[in-house]
């Protein structure tokens, strides 16, 4: 048994299908298939039913992709300790966002951090709260910076910063002329959301259970972006990270945006890593270039 064979066993766990696997660990698909077949021989035990549609894994071959997942992180682990020990600020930083946090955080935050750690490769991969958490487990990612709360012992959470909602109302709209407003204002409002999946889901259906507001039927966006052109087409009134209503992100006049008075609705927003990781030390370091100014996360200075 090698480590090639694990990883041949993991990324035919990933894709389910001998070609994709193949592709995507950079040899042939016979080799593939010829690698797993001898790793089941050495084994003893049936690692793959092989069906003409696709490619399932047996129990026992699910269980053990997944002890192989461990071994490959682990292995990659010691590989980081060494690689820091000679150079703390260089190497390959796999990090992952939620797309309503990371097209509007990183204009902000990506020259300084390419300032600061000139040597470091950062990978960015953006999905899902839920993809991001597992990829974590796994070892695919490095570190993900995410909305509180996440509720997972085998991770460490370090706070970067609180972001504001701000309600964003079609331009004829009654609450357009407001300058602020409290939760109380939305009693009788029906709010644009995201479809199911997305964390702003999840924290605007909160505001409105404060509120006491509720959700606009019969549509849920796909993203930010459809959001917004669907409040400037009248259609109705959503939350907006505060954020996602900075430069660069340019203003629109078809939508007057009303921050709220006192205690406003927010995120908290984190980065988060396994605790088991040798870069603990370096994440930690990485991580304060990721907060943010005052005066960035200030609704009152919205665009």
């Amino acid at each position: 048994m090698n480590l090639r064979d694990l990883r041949y066993l993991v990324a035919l766990a990933e894709h389910k299908h001998f070609g994709r696997a193949a592709e995507a660990s950079f040899v042939s698909q016979p080799t593939l298939s010829t690698q797993i077949k001898k790793l089941e021989d050495e084994l003893g035990v049936a690692l793959v039913e092989r069906t003409p549609r696709k490619v399932l894994l047996t129990e026992v071959g699910e269980e053990i992709a997944r002890r192989a997942r461990e071994v490959l992180n682990e292995v990659e682990q010691i590989k980081a300790v060494a690689r820091r020990t000679i150079d703390p600020e260089s190497g390959t930083l796999r990090l992952g966002l939620f797309p309503t946090l990371g097209p509007y955080l990183l204009p902000h935050v990506i020259p300084r951090v390419q300032a600061r750690f000139p040597r470091l490769e950062l990978l960015l991969v953006e999905e899902k709260t839920e993809i991001i958490l597992r990829q974590l487990r796994e070892g695919r990612l490095d570190a993900g910076i995410l909305a509180l709360p996440v509720h997972d012992s085998q991770l460490h959470a370090e706070p970067l910063f609180d972001e504001p909602f701000v309600l964003a109302v079609p331009a004829g709209n009654e609450l357009a002329t407001r300058h602020s407003l409290t939760l109380d204002d939305l009693a009788d409002q029906s709010l644009l959301l995201l479809e199911d999946g997305h964390c702003l889901r999840d924290q605007a259906l909160e505001v409105c259970r404060l509120a006491g507001a509720g959700e606009r039927s019969g549509f849920r966006a796909t993203s930010l972006e459809t959001l917004r052109q669907m409040v400037a087409a009248n259609v109705g009134v959503t939350l907006l990270p505060t954020l996602a209503v900075k430069p660069p992100v340019p203003p629109t006049e078809r939508i007057r945006l009303i921050e709220f008075a006192g205690d406003a609705p927010s995120r908290s927003i984190a980065m988060l890593w396994r605790k088991s990781t040798a870069m603990h030390a370096f994440l930690q370091t990485f991580a304060a270039e990721f907060r943010l100014p005052p005066d960035l996360l200030d609704p009152h200075t919205s665009a």
